[in-house]
């Protein structure tokens, strides 16, 4: 065995680990997290560089209707509210002047997409918060 072949087997134990590190940390130094992982339908969550993605078993009017009752509830001040058969866009501002905007996605008549994004670089507490206004309100 010559000194090439010795070191190309000691270093591969190395190389492996450092593999996984890297696959395992990419998401975190990227800011792509989930935060919880359900159903592939409605109930998952995810929180993706600043973006709260979510579904609920409800059709597009009543999430729309449940997202401005819960705005109105946190007492967010309204920028802009519209609404087509397909999609829904509202965007408010929180009192320290954060600027909150709701997407509103219809994938079925009993399905909708939520996404939420708190300012420019996102945040979490809050989106989630906001998610679990909105379900409250869907009940």
């Amino acid at each position: 065995m010559n000194l090439d072949s010795r070191r190309s087997n000691q270093t591969r134990p190395l190389r492996l680990v450092a593999v996984l590190f890297l696959a395992t940390a990419l998401p975190w130094l990227t800011g792509c997290v989930v935060v919880a992982a359900g159903a592939v339908g409605a109930g998952a969550v995810a929180y993706v560089r600043g973006e709260l993605a979510s579904s609920v078993e409800a059709d597009l009017e009543a999430t729309y209707a449940a997202a401005q009752r819960a705005l109105a509830k946190l007492e967010f001040a309204k920028i802009d509210q519209r609404k087509s058969g397909l999609d829904a866009l509202l965007v408010h501002r929180t009192a320290l002047d954060k600027r909150v905007v709701i997407q509103l996605k219809k994938v079925t008549d009993r399905l909708t997409k939520i996404e939420i994004r708190v300012g420019v670089v996102g945040d979490q507490e809050l989106s989630l918060t906001l998610l679990d206004k909105i379900r409250t309100e869907l009940k």
